[in-house]
């Protein structure tokens, strides 16, 4: 074959450090803009996003020139560095160093943006321990719980 063609869709969850509630509904949009604009020039766009205080759910569609882990390093690198200057109540922003990341195939495109677009809907009734838990176990990603939450 004389070219490469991939479709690498990959939801991705990642908290705050320490899971601090510090992303504000007022921030939301422009966090979700900016992340946007770093996966657009690494080659991945962001299909959808939204999150909680604590944590945010990406859908990307990951670059063939690029490697999950250097995408995510980019994303959380440019965007903590980003949103520090936007206040000072955002002056000690970090994201966790973890993430977990999902493998999604084009016939549960939909069903992924649904679910990252109705975050406060779930999280009514399930805290983000018990829906990371339960996406861990659901995709068989073997972890250790005392080491997940440091």
């Amino acid at each position: 074959m004389a070219q490469t063609l991939t479709r690498l869709l990959v939801h991705v969850i990642f908290s705050t450090k320490n899971r601090e509630n510090i992303i504000t509904p007022n921030i939301e949009p422009a966090l979700f803009s900016y992340m946007g604009g770093i996966c657009r020039e690494c080659e991945s766009p962001l299909l959808a996003a939204s999150g909680m205080p604590d944590h945010v759910h990406l859908l990307v569609s990951l670059s063939k020139n690029l490697a999950l882990s250097t995408l995510l390093q980019q994303v959380k690198k440019d965007s903590s560095k980003w949103i520090k200057t936007t206040g000072p109540e955002f002056g000690r922003f970090s994201w966790q160093d973890g993430y977990a990341a999902m493998s999604i195939g084009q016939s549960g495109l939909a069903a992924c943006r649904t679910y990252i677009a109705n975050q406060r809907e779930h999280h009514a009734t399930r805290t983000f321990k018990e829906e990371l838990i339960e996406f861990l176990e659901k995709y068989e990603i073997e972890f250790d719980e005392g080491f997940l939450w440091t």
